[in-house]
């Protein structure tokens, strides 16, 4: 893949204490198009150009649409996105106003809806929310924001059937793939090889003693 990485990591580290690496001396460069499968004991979480989704959402305050709205208020989240300029211009064209909400909430709640998420639950907090139901809902507004290049996925369907984590799959998958869309990869932590050959485009395993590329089977 020619130009710049993505994401580029040099010599990133993890130590219980010093002198005892959890893993040391990582480089790895993430390139457009890629969804890397990285399988290990210990994953480390960057912040950068990246939206990081963990497995299972700390229990946040209020709701899961107190939270769209919330995050929607940042800056790097009101930049337009191909999606929403397309609107705004159909919007103009046919004399009507868009929500104030933003194209980005309108997206949200439609691959919300296509992975099961039914529209009341949005309004219940998340204590009353099932795991697969929080972990869908924040990957649908990691994707619907539609403003993050990269997004660190941490085991993101583990609470979800095979037909529920089949549909996310094959959304971020495309997603990846899609010109009018802003992600341009994924980076996904997943202890199943038989998800990561799906998903996979590279398979990375972070040990004591650095990176290994898997070519073929990433393993368990």
């Amino acid at each position: 893949m020619s130009g710049a990485p993505l994401l580029e990591l040099k010599n990133i580290g993890c130590y219980k204490q010093k002198g005892q690496p959890i893993f040391a001396d990582v480089n790895l460069k993430v390139n457009e198009g890629e969804v890397v499968v990285l399988q290990g004991k210990s994953i480390p979480k960057f912040r950068t150009q990246v939206l990081y989704v963990p497995q299972r959402p700390s229990l946040l305050p209020g709701s899961p649409r107190d939270f769209l709205q919330a995050v929607s208020t940042f800056a790097v989240h009101k930049r337009p996105s191909v999606k929403d300029k397309a609107a705004g211009a159909l919007s103009e064209a046919l004399g009507v106003g868009q929500n104030d909400s933003g194209g980005g909430s309108h997206e949200t709640f439609a691959v919300a809806e296509s992975w099961g998420i039914q529209p009341e639950l949005w309004d219940r907090s998340w204590a009353n929310l099932s795991g697969g139901e929080a972990q869908r809902i924040v990957v649908a507004i990691a994707v619907g924001l539609d403003t993050a290049e990269v997004l660190l996925l941490d085991e993101p369907t583990s609470a979800l059937d095979s037909e529920s984590s089949g549909k996310v799959e094959e959304h971020l998958v495309s997603a990846v793939k899609s010109p009018d869309s802003r992600l341009k990869s994924v980076v996904w932590i997943t202890h199943s090889p038989e998800q990561g050959e799906r998903v996979g485009t590279r398979f990375i395993r972070i040990t004591s003693g650095g990176v290994r590329e898997d070519r073929t089977d990433p393993g368990v």
